[in-house]
């Protein structure tokens, strides 16, 4: 009975374990499940996002700091609004300045998302404030020089060849001003102006006290663990009610089901991408926030989540949020079950369950394992769980 007992209590402790795994995949496959179903875009850049969510909790959290004590206990609220916030408008820029132009073509949508990802994970390692400056003297002079002169001469016959000599010229000398602008800061203000904010190093996202410690009914249910369950179920919550009862959650799922009929019928298919992927970079930046209580944050920590992401959206089924509810919940629980060597311990019994659990009782193992079962269902069920039906897919 005793042996019973601490089985079945090993188990609940390895399913409890699982299913937070499992909301932290749902919250960052979300956005994912979300653009990958509506525009087909393979978006590598997708934990680069979370990790800007995850960094902007740690500057709100800094920001909190200063102001007190009492303050600091409600600074996630303020993270959680921040980090949608940032990473949705870094997503917007994202998708009007590259994915826009590479629709229909998922390679090439899957390479330049790449390159973003490198870019943003280096950009996190060097960003100070001689960078930012830099960056804000390029965007004034090419910019803003590009917008007056479209107010100006866009009505005139010679439009075209004035722009283009003025992307000619103005393209490299916007960048040489930035640029010495840059030098001189940094040889007169040297490192006040020139020391990167994060470094290459990870930093730590502190809990409010109410979030730390938890539950004891025979197993441990860590309060933060729970938050993000919490949060989970509010987000998906939030989104269905979005996408059913709102009048541009209509238009998306429209344009998911057929994007040429949708435009027909005066749907304004751009800007319905745009919000789209705006949302769903939004979402990105709260799972950030989230995984930033379970481990420290550093310019690699997207890449600990997009494989496992991916692998979500495609066993769910492409934009099925449903499909993506049922797939990370159920590879969350079965990884853990496995890496964690609950399996293995639970068949002790049967020594030859024993012993083919005890090899894939480790993290790298049970994701090998893991994949030959994802790369085996799909044989089956190429669609995933929930197939997405419609005359795109037909077609």
């Amino acid at each position: 009975m005793p042996e019973l007992m601490d089985g079945l209590l090993r188990l609940a402790d390895g399913m409890f374990n699982g299913v937070s795994t499992g909301s932290v995949l749902l919250l960052s496959a979300l956005g994912l499940a979300i653009v990958f179903g509506l525009m087909g875009v393979i978006n590598m850049a997708h934990g680069e996002l979370m990790m800007l969510g995850a960094y902007t909790t740690y500057v709100v959290q800094n920001g909190f700091k200063l102001l007190g004590e009492q303050w600091f206990e409600f600074y996630i609220f303020f993270a959680l609004i921040a980090a949608f916030l940032v990473t949705a408008v870094v997503g917007f820029v994202l998708e009007r300045g590259v994915i826009r132009f590479l629709y229909g073509r998922p390679l090439e949508t899957l390479l330049a998302t790449w390159g973003v990802s490198l870019i943003l994970q280096q950009f996190v390692r060097s960003v100070s404030w001689v960078m930012i400056i830099g960056i804000a003297v390029f965007s004034l002079l090419f910019f803003g020089g590009l917008w007056l002169l479209t107010l100006r001469l866009a009505q005139t016959e010679n439009w075209q060849r004035v722009r283009t000599w003025f992307l000619v010229v103005m393209l490299p000398l916007s960048a040489a001003i930035a640029t010495t602008v840059g030098l001189v800061l940094g040889q007169t203000y040297k490192l006040a102006v020139t020391k990167p904010w994060f470094g290459a190093r990870n930093v730590d996202v502190s809990s409010p006290k109410w979030l730390r410690g938890g539950i004891t009914i025979g197993i441990q249910l860590p309060y933060t663990r729970l938050f993000i369950i919490v949060l989970t179920i509010a987000c998906v919550v939030g989104i269905y009610l979005f996408l059913q009862r709102s009048p541009w959650g209509l238009r998306i799922r429209a344009v998911t089901q057929n994007r040429t009929m949708s435009a027909c019928l005066g749907i304004p298919t751009e800007k319905v991408d745009a919000l789209t992927f705006a949302l769903g970079s939004g979402l990105a930046g709260i799972a950030g926030c989230a995984v930033s209580f379970l481990g420290s944050v550093g310019p690699n920590t997207g890449q600990n989540y997009i494989v496992d992401t991916f692998m979500v959206v495609v066993v769910g089924g492409v934009g099925k949020l449903v499909g993506s509810i049922v797939a990370a919940l159920a590879l969350g629980t079965t990884n853990y079950l496995l890496g964690s060597g609950t399996l293995a311990l639970l068949f002790k019994p049967i020594q030859p369950l024993f012993d083919l659990f005890t090899l894939f009782a480790t993290t790298s193992m049970a994701k090998v394992l893991l994949f030959a079962l994802i790369v085996t269902f799909l044989q089956f069920k190429p669609g995933g769980m929930f197939p997405q039906k419609g005359r795109t897919v037909d077609a």
